[in-house]
């Protein structure tokens, strides 16, 4: 079982069911491309419905007669959602490959465009998403819900990874720690283990956050991350810029993915992280002795758009991230799902 990491709006009065039909869960990437329209590589924009994003790579590539590494892709999509993203695949000929040929179960290319150069992971800004809460606390209580989620969108929300990222179960964590401990696996199954694992240690550097309260504060010795960009700087005084900064989301504190050089901040951040990683010690060990580098990620996500309104017996909440976030972080501040 995962820890209940804590919420920042403390616990919330609502319960609701989620993902009851797949359209209660709709996922668009938001890439932002000027494509060459010549080129190499075919760019597919999909819609699929129950798959995951590397079903879907391995699919296309078979389809092309190409290797799967020939297949890029900007960010896994959920499984069990209604999503559209945009997928590359390496022409094998000048003729390229007959897409209105390619079948398969719960996918269709809805547009193709052609581009210079591969589709490389995080190459998207983020992700808008359209989600159904059904249950008669939410529907009941508007009032009370249009309060949580203005404090949401002001706020913004801790930055936790959500729970697909561990797997069933924490099955996935499982898979880390006999990786860790030696166990030899594909490529792609040594990634998933690692980064669950990782995201194990950041998501307990952040409740500690969360408890005391400056998960959405810049604090001495921390390393603060612009927001959008992944780029980073160490904040050694914090100045009335900074705070005004961080106040208006142009900056946001960070939290150590755990490896080699860790931690990133120093004096009380570097404390905390440390004592919060100790617990964890094989873990953390493991990484750094498989050369895992350490790097940050922001410990708080800004909700954008942020829109909701009550139809068909659910609430429909309509909202961006930037690329990384989870949707379910949103909303386990609103309700228990």
């Amino acid at each position: 079982m995962l820890p209940d990491w804590a919420r920042a709006l403390g616990p919330t009065p609502f319960a609701a069911v989620i993902r009851t039909i797949p359209d209660d869960f709709v996922v668009i990437e938001q890439i932002g491309i000027e494509f060459s329209d010549d080129g190499e590589h075919d760019w597919l924009w999909i819609e699929k419905t129950g798959a995951n994003t590397h079903w879907v790579a391995e699919r296309l590539a078979k389809h092309a007669r190409v290797s799967p590494r020939d297949v890029g892709f900007a960010g896994l999509k959920d499984r069990h959602a209604v999503t559209r993203q945009w997928f590359s695949v390496r022409r094998p000929s000048a003729n390229g490959t007959e897409w209105d040929t390619f079948e398969s179960d719960g996918v269709r290319i809805v547009e193709q465009r052609l581009h210079r150069r591969k589709l490389r992971r995080g190459a998207h800004r983020g992700n808008a998403f359209r989600i159904a809460l059904r249950g008669d606390e939410i529907t009941a209580h508007p009032a009370d819900v249009a309060e949580r989620l203005a404090e949401v969108e002001s706020r913004g929300v801790p930055n936790y990874f959500g729970e697909q990222r561990f797997g069933r179960d924490g099955s996935n964590i499982d898979l880390g720690r006999a990786v860790l401990n030696g166990r030899r696996v594909t490529r792609n199954k040594r990634s998933i283990a690692i980064s669950a694992v990782r995201s194990l240690l950041f998501n307990d550097i952040l409740d500690a956050r969360v408890h005391d309260g400056t998960w959405d504060k810049i604090l001495p010795g921390e390393v603060a991350s612009l927001d959008g960009s992944g780029s980073v700087f160490a904040v050694d005084e914090v100045t009335d810029e900074i705070e005004q900064r961080c106040a208006g989301f142009d900056i946001h504190p960070s939290g150590t993915l755990w490896g080699r050089n860790a931690p990133l901040g120093t004096g009380t951040i570097a404390e905390l992280e440390t004592d919060v990683v100790s617990k964890h010690g094989a873990l953390a060990t493991g990484l750094i002795a498989a050369k895992v580098d350490a790097a940050s990620r922001p410990l708080r996500v800004r909700v954008q758009d942020l829109k909701w309104e009550v139809e068909d017996d659910a609430l429909w909440l309509h909202f961006r991230l930037s690329k990384g976030a989870y949707a379910t972080s949103v909303l386990r501040e609103i309700v228990s799902c």
